[in-house]
């Protein structure tokens, strides 16, 4: 007994060992900012900055390929968040990649629905729930209102609802009016 609990011992140790060895050996070193990029973006993966995800549109700003105002789900304050955290100047939104909306989620009549899942396969962070030949609905906790999903339906059953404020996703839009200062 004491025999086989040595044994186990020994064997968790050495892998254990080859397991650290691997992690420090094989270490992929990420760009920070990047991740600092993407954690400003709105993360709908809509596409409308003319790349498939956010995190591709961050590496893009972060290379140097894209500009900071290809964002419409983003709009004036993602445009000025990035440019504070380049240290660049803030530019207006390009209008050739849209104009900023507020902020919708998907809805879906259920009554015309007719179960095709084309948005099913549309959406590109599962928010439709749904099977084949079967009434579709969306998870609007999950939905980015990225609205990849109304263009494919056939039967034009998907509507884009705006998000009203309320406790959840209120925010103060501090300060109210320009503090200027004494001459």
């Amino acid at each position: 007994m004491l025999a086989a609990l040595l044994v186990m011992a020994g064997l968790a140790f050495a892998l254990g060992a080859v397991l650290g060895y691997s992690a420090l050996k094989f270490k992929v070193e990420g760009d920070p900012l990047v991740d600092r990029i993407d954690a400003i973006l709105p993360q709908t993966q809509c596409g409308q900055c003319g790349y498939p995800g956010c995190k591709p549109y961050a590496q893009a700003i972060a290379s140097g390929e894209a500009d900071i105002n290809q964002c419409p789900p983003g709009g004036e304050p993602g445009v000025k968040a990035l440019a504070d955290l380049l240290g660049v100047e803030p530019k207006p939104l390009n209008a050739e990649h849209g104009a900023p909306k507020p902020k919708s989620v998907a809805v879906i009549d259920e009554n015309v629905c007719i179960g095709c899942t084309l948005c099913i396969q549309a959406c590109p962070v599962d928010a439709i729930l749904g099977s084949a030949k079967h009434m579709h609905t969306v998870i609007a906790s999950e939905c980015t209102g990225c609205e990849l999903c109304v263009a494919p339906c056939p039967v034009d059953c998907i509507s884009m609802q705006p998000i009203g404020e309320h406790v959840d996703n209120w925010k103060w839009r501090y300060p109210v009016f320009e503090i200027k200062q004494a001459a």
